[in-house]
């Protein structure tokens, strides 16, 4: 689950923690809070936490910037100077054909777009009861991911007599694992080093850690069973040839069905699971998020500042959110439309999707965790790594398994094992520092150089028409050839037989 910027609830519920210990948190109309809280309020303006007001209420231009321009912290304020980036790049999609040019510019715009929209689901979030507030947060902070996947397998075209042109299912299979890895190491990393840099050794609830990893090894384990099961099947297969003597035979066909047919009943497991795993955290008493809260809310070096805030209207944080999302939106799809440009200029498939792809959908919520880390809330910042990947795992990456299967396009969960490897070894690597449940500046530097060698090894990695260890093609080839020759033999016995 991705609570983006879960430093705002850290510090809004701070107030209220005395009477949260007691099950109860006084609301906005002077009624107790509970775990037993509806999931929304009866009225959008009632139930709403005293932390979460703005004193006013409508639209101020003003004071809307004003607060824009703040952020959720420094560091994400600091991104607001990409902004030109933003109308640049709508402008040269439409006045030039620098099909280069344009991908750098939206590949810029993106970070200030998708930093807006998390920090507005932050603050509509905060004007919410908890429970609705955590869901609310859990849904923007993964919005952008969805987004990307969507406009990727809507753009996925493969028609007969283009080869592997408008064939876009590997760079989402590579985005997938990508956004898991990217949060992994390099966000883990640097929240390690930066906030080791600072405090030496930062210690973490061990709740965290536990639940995490756990969950991140069943979400591997649905992942990979598609992958499994090919590659365990796919030396059986013969070539998928349009001929009587063939009719019962596992052909490549068939396998290939098959594993999108468990693709698919495995993303709807793996969702489920996901709901199920939202539902404990946001109703349970002791769940990870309270625990989260209440280890770090007092180490917050800057929890006064935070505190003082000037905040949205909830009509600006409606506003924020409908500007953002088309914003994030827009520049998506230029930035897929570009991609076959992309790829013809040098930039190999594996390394757009594992790493140049997910870097940009999630550079705003990177700098949050990072800036949590720098001050000392290291358990938020270890939720902010590791909750995105579970909600990739879980739900973004099998949800757009199910849109492909609505679309009637192939959409599949068999990685490359080049792919699957990189994903086992990752969560090994994370889970045995997370074991002593301290992290330093040494542990973070060594998770940042496992990824730099990962984003090496993905830019020298062929591309799925050169490199296919668990794809169709590559192994049909020589197998076609063989059976064939074969074939040819037994028709020439049939039609000998037949004419005596």
């Amino acid at each position: 689950m991705s609570h983006q910027h879960v430093r705002g609830h850290a510090a809004s519920h701070a107030a209220s923690q005395t009477d949260r210990d007691s099950s109860t948190a006084p609301g906005h109309n002077g009624s107790t809070s509970t775990e037993s809280t509806p999931l929304l309020p009866t009225s959008m303006l009632a139930n709403v936490a005293h932390e979460g007001e703005s004193g006013r209420s409508g639209f101020h231009p003003r004071h809307f910037l004003h607060v824009l321009w703040l952020s959720s912290c420094t560091v994400s304020s600091w991104v607001n100077v990409l902004w030109p980036f933003v109308p640049v790049a709508i402008a040269l999609n439409f006045v030039s054909d620098a099909h280069l040019w344009i991908f750098a510019m939206s590949y810029v715009a993106m970070v200030p777009s998708a930093n807006l929209l998390g920090f507005a689901g932050q603050e509509f979030a905060r004007k919410m009861p908890k429970v609705a507030g955590i869901l609310i947060e859990t849904t923007f902070g993964s919005i952008v991911e969805i987004i990307l996947f969507i406009v990727l397998i809507v753009k996925h075209n493969v028609e007969e007599g283009n080869g592997d042109e408008g064939n876009l299912i590997p760079i989402i299979q590579a985005a997938i694992l990508g956004s898991i890895l990217t949060n992994l190491l390099l966000c883990l990393g640097l929240c390690f080093f930066f906030g080791g840099i600072r405090h030496q050794t930062e210690k973490f609830h061990a709740i965290v850690s536990e639940v995490g990893n756990g969950l991140l090894l069943v979400a591997a384990f649905g992942l990979l069973i598609p992958s499994a099961f090919y590659s365990a099947l796919k030396t059986e297969t013969v070539p998928s040839l349009d001929l009587h003597v063939l009719h019962e035979k596992f052909t490549e066909g068939k396998l290939q069905d098959d594993v999108l047919r468990i693709s698919q009943a495995t993303s709807i497991v793996l969702i489920m699971a996901f709901f199920l795993y939202v539902w404990y955290c946001a109703s349970s008493q002791h769940s990870l998020f309270d625990a989260v809260i209440e280890q770090d809310e007092h180490g917050d070096t800057d929890r006064e500042a935070d505190m003082a805030k000037p905040k949205f209207t909830l009509t600006e944080a409606l506003v924020a959110i409908a500007c953002s999302l088309v914003f994030v939106t827009v520049l998506l799809i230029i930035l897929v439309d570009k991609i076959e440009h992309v790829v013809e200029s040098g930039v190999p498939d594996q390394f757009l999707g594992l790493i140049l792809l997910p870097l940009v959908e999630k550079a705003a919520e990177h700098l949050t965790a990072v800036d949590e880390a720098w001050d000392g809330m290291i358990n938020v910042a270890l939720y902010h790594c590791l909750g995105p990947s579970i909600q990739t795992a879980l739900f973004n990456g099998p949800l757009v398994v199910i849109v492909g299967w609505i679309l009637k396009k192939p959409m599949d969960l068999n990685f490359e094992i080049f792919m699957v490897a990189l994903l086992v070894l990752s969560i090994l690597v994370v889970g045995n520092f997370l074991r002593d449940g301290e992290s330093n500046w040494l542990e973070g530097a060594l998770l940042v150089i496992v990824y730099i060698i990962i984003a090496i090894a993905a830019w020298y990695y062929p591309n799925p028409d050169v490199a296919t260890s668990n794809g169709i093609e590559g192994l049909s080839e020589g197998y076609v050839a063989i059976s064939t020759e074969n074939l040819r033999r037994i028709q020439q016995l049939l039609g000998e037989t037949n004419n005596q």
